[in-house]
């Protein structure tokens, strides 16, 4: 019997080539066609079966599984997840195998070789990424570019969709800049250099996927100025500090010329100080002072003085709050009382004054009186006048028919521009007849018309002087002000019989502030500057840039005050550039800059001294008087706050004050009589005028007061006031004086306190010597309400004598005190025994008071022995003066007054009494 053997004849066939497609991150692919094989020996077993794929290629990460042995179906795997962005795509080689001829399967066949193609699909897993972390550009402004960066973006998906940038996109709102889709940066307006240094823009990017940037990358871009002409480096705030002396304005400065062929720099600096007091920053102190100060001639009169009880015909003017300037409106004038200027201001006289106006309203302009003295009623003749017309300054002065009828100067004019700048200047009016001189700012005018006219005849009519306005008193229906200023007037004053030098005028109206150069002669060579009197312009010019540089850095500001005004003061400077063969070869912008001056702290002036004090009334009708003022202290202080080192501590309470001395001048003292004025009659007040010799110090006297005035240190006006002394030869009538010192700095912008001082007058009679003596015992008050200075107590005691002869019989007295110690004591014994006997009824009339250890005798009271009594009075007085000089308070003189009525009730009843009772003293 013979059995068949499968017998394998034909191979397994697949196709050619496949095209399979796998997702990334993903294990199946998918294959065109599909992966199948066939056998031509099917539907044999084994021979007609497929058993395996196989694939050929070095560590491919694919695998093909047979899904179906007898249809041949089979699936093409990744054995591990595929990535894109490490490899694309796949080629290799795959043959199917059948199972051969038995289950052993030998006598297997492959089929030929397919070749498999396998491409990878992206999956959009990664974010576009910046190549560099800051991107960086300079442009220049004004201009508009096309591209001024580019920013470049990747991104490491695999697939052209998912790697490719496909937009770029600016975060930053608001800005002068756009971006396109390849990543350039243009910007879309012009850049100014002066609007923005610098812009700082965020830009983000997009694939095509639409996946943005994780990170944003910052841009920069910086706009570079053109290159202008002009200084460069300075700061437009300067800072000045009270005591600072001088600091430079522009330490850092220096010129921008472009590379530009300079041949000359010409700068001018300007110091804007116009709107500071009178036209900068001067002295404050009244115009007596100032004249004073800078050695004017006395007798100035000030005819705009500040409003007080004796110069009062100013209290109705508008005035400016801290210098003493008067506004004037067109509506308002000031008589001047009669008395104040004398009638007759003889050949030689001065008018001297801070004048601010402007040009007149109107078309036809009328007269604007600064001063005027005319007739009071009846007629309206001008006598002198000084007057504003027409932006032209006037002096009038009618001379009086005198010599000879003859044509003389009347009228002088000045046209000057500054007389209707709206700035301030100072005009000093020298009279000297014929001739008439004018100083504005210090420099000399003479007048460009001098007109004549015939004297004026002398009359009985009285004269009213005038201020801001001319007064009419005739040929009206009623006398009025007329010809009204308009403008601001400060410091008017008049000095008959002396004009001023030009020394003195200068020093009037010379500013406390102004430019300065540190070190002269560092400057470099070649350079040329000018300063203007005032020193509020300097004028520079050189031919090398760097020498001009260092020049201006020299350049500083500088306030003499002590306490300046606080404020700004504007700065200009203008420069002109020139080019070699050329006029003006660029164009400098001028600097526009201010110095800020801070306000100087308050000083607290205080007077201490003596403040009440006795004296025997022959003291105070002595010739030279008392002095008031032996021991008079003036200090002023200032506070300061110290601020913590540790910015954290912003406490209040852990910073510290901080009071420190000061020295500075004073402009003033006023010594006032607190009550009744003085009574020229029997009292003044007196300083020796040579205790002002050698100090700007003068000094006027009232029945109100005493006044010093001038600028000078603290310690010259202790001096004075410690030299005043006050006399009174009536005394009689006065048994005290109240005073009241108050000092001032910057006439009024500081005073110090009101320091009162209490004298009183002790009256006593030498005739009797125990009056005296009881007189002493019941005034002690005023010895010891007096905190005395070291070696003064002595003197003030010694003042209590009145007389060489009354220390004499007190030291007789103090020897027989020796002599009659005996008879005391048994007097003593003999008192005690009797109050003994008589406890009863007579304690009150026996009882004697040692608690103030004052021992008060009747010397008009009668005894048996009188001499033993006498003597023993004497001996308890001066036991009480040398145990106790300064004893504890005593009854006033209303209990003296009472003591006395007791003691005459005591000496009646003791006339009622029986011997024994006569003969015992009778204690208080």
């Amino acid at each position: 019997c013979f059995f068949s053997v499968p017998v394998n004849k034909h191979k397994p066939w697949i196709e050619t080539s496949y095209h399979g497609i796998i997702t990334e991150n993903n294990d199946t692919v998918i294959l065109d066609p599909p992966l199948v094989a066939l056998d031509k020996d099917a539907p044999v077993p084994f021979a007609g079966e497929i058993c395996a794929f196989k694939i050929h290629g070095q560590e491919m990460p694919f695998e093909a599984v047979v899904l179906n042995r007898t249809s041949g179906e089979g699936r093409l795997r990744a054995k591990s997840p595929i990535d894109c962005e490490l490899q694309k795509e796949y080629t290799f080689i795959i043959q199917a195998y059948d199972c051969g001829s038995g289950p052993a399967g030998t006598n297997w066949k492959k089929s030929h070789k397919a070749v498999v193609h396998i491409q990878v699909k992206d999956v959009n897993e990664f974010s576009p990424a910046f190549k560099e972390s800051v991107y960086k550009a300079t442009v220049t402004e004004g201009k508009i570019y096309d591209s001024i960066l580019q920013v470049e973006a990747i991104d490491e998906d695999c697939s052209p969709q998912y790697s490719q940038i496909c937009n770029y996109e600016i975060v930053t709102p608001d800005v002068p800049f756009a971006i396109d889709r390849n990543g350039n940066i243009r910007n879309t307006e012009k850049l100014s250099y002066d609007k923005q240094h610098q812009y700082e823009i965020m830009v983000t990017a997009f694939d095509c996927g639409q996946k943005h940037a994780t990170e944003d990358v910052l841009v920069r871009v910086n706009v570079k100025p053109v290159c202008k002409p002009g200084w460069q480096d300075w700061d437009k705030r300067i800072e000045y500090r009270p005591g600072s002396g001088s600091i430079p304005l522009f330490p850092s400065i220096h010129l921008e010329t472009c590379d530009g062929p300079v041949s000359s720099i010409h700068s001018t600096i300007e110091l804007q100080t116009n709107f500071i007091g009178k036209g900068c920053d001067r002295e404050t102190y009244s115009e007596k002072s100032l004249q004073k100060l800078c050695g004017a001639s006395s007798g100035a009169i000030d005819l705009l003085p500040s409003p007080s009880a004796t110069t009062n015909w100013t209290a109705g003017l508008q005035m400016e709050s801290n210098d003493i300037i008067f506004k004037f409106d067109g509506k308002q004038g000031a008589k001047i009382p009669d008395g104040i200027v004398p009638k007759n201001l003889t050949d030689q006289f001065t008018i001297t004054l801070w004048m601010k106006h402007g040009p007149s309203p109107g078309l036809r302009a009328e007269k604007e009186t600064i001063l005027c003295n005319s007739d009071k009623t009846e007629m309206n003749r001008h006598h002198y006048a000084l007057y504003v017309h027409n932006c032209r300054l006037v002096f009038l002065l009618r001379k009086d028919f005198d010599q000879a009828d003859t044509f003389r100067p009347a009228e002088f004019h000045w046209k000057l521009d500054q007389i209707c700048d709206k700035e301030w200047h100072y005009y000093v009016v020298n009279v000297e007849f014929p001739v008439v001189t004018l100083y504005m700012d210090g420099t000399t005018y003479e007048p460009y018309l001098v007109t004549n006219d015939w004297p004026i005849h002398p009359s009985h009519i009285a004269m009213q002087l005038t201020v801001g306005a001319c007064w009419q008193g005739g040929e009206v229906t009623k006398p009025r002000f007329a010809q009204y200023f308009h403008g601001s007037l400060a410091s008017l004053t008049i000095r008959p019989g002396k004009i001023e030098s030009q020394k003195v005028i200068s020093c009037l109206q010379a500013c406390k502030e102004g430019l300065d150069i540190n070190s002269l002669e560092s400057l470099g060579q070649g350079i040329k500057y000018h300063f203007n009197p005032s020193q509020s312009v300097l004028v520079m010019e050189g031919d090398d840039i760097e020498n001009i540089n260092q020049a201006l850095r020299k350049v500083s500001y500088i306030n003499s005050r002590q306490f300046p005004t606080a404020g700004v003061r504007r700065l200009k400077v203008s420069s002109k550039v020139q080019c070699f063969g050329e006029d003006v070869c660029i164009s400098v912008p001028d600097i526009d800059a201010y110095v800020m001056v801070f306000q100087a702290n308050e000083p607290k002036i205080t007077i201490t001294g003596m403040d009440h004090f006795a004296r025997p009334a022959a003291q105070f009708e002595s010739e030279r008087g008392v002095i008031l003022f032996p021991d008079i202290r003036i200090v002023s202080t200032v506070t300061k706050m110290e601020h913590p080192v540790d910015l954290r501590e912003r406490d209040g309470a852990n910073q510290q004050v901080v009071v420190e001395e000061m020295l500075h001048n004073l402009d003033f003292c006023d010594i006032l009589v607190i009550g009744a004025e003085l009574d020229p009659e029997q009292e003044c007040l007196e300083l020796d005028r040579a205790q002002l010799q050698g100090k700007h110090l003068d000094a006027t006297n009232s029945t109100a007061g005493y006044s010093i005035y001038g600028v000078d240190s603290m310690f010259s006006y202790e001096q004075v006031l410690r030299q005043l002394r006050y006399r009174n030869w009536g005394t009689s009538t006065t048994s005290d004086r109240k005073f009241r010192v108050k000092c001032s700095e910057l006439n009024g912008r500081y005073t110090s306190n009101e320091f009162n001082l209490e004298v009183n007058i002790l009256h006593s009679s030498n005739s009797n010597f125990m009056d005296h003596v009881n007189h002493m015992l019941v005034q002690p008050q005023f010895l010891q309400s007096v905190q005395h200075p070291e070696g003064s107590v002595s003197a003030v005691h010694n003042s209590v004598v009145p007389s060489v002869a009354t220390i004499v019989i007190i030291i007789c007295v103090s020897i027989l005190v020796f002599v009659i110690t005996l008879g005391v004591y048994r007097i003593r014994t003999a008192h005690q025994h009797s109050s003994a006997e008589h406890e009863g009824g007579k304690d009150s009339e026996m009882d004697w008071d040692d608690s103030a250890l004052t021992i008060t005798v009747n010397p008009m009271e009668k005894y048996e022995k009188p001499h033993q009594a006498e003597e023993e009075s004497e001996e308890e007085d001066i036991d009480d003066e040398e145990e106790d000089t300064t004893s504890a308070e005593s009854d006033d003189s209303e209990e003296d007054e009472e003591e006395e009525e007791e003691e005459e009730v005591i000496v009646q009843k003791g006339d009622k009494q029986n011997a024994t009772r006569q003969e015992q003293l009778e204690w208080d």
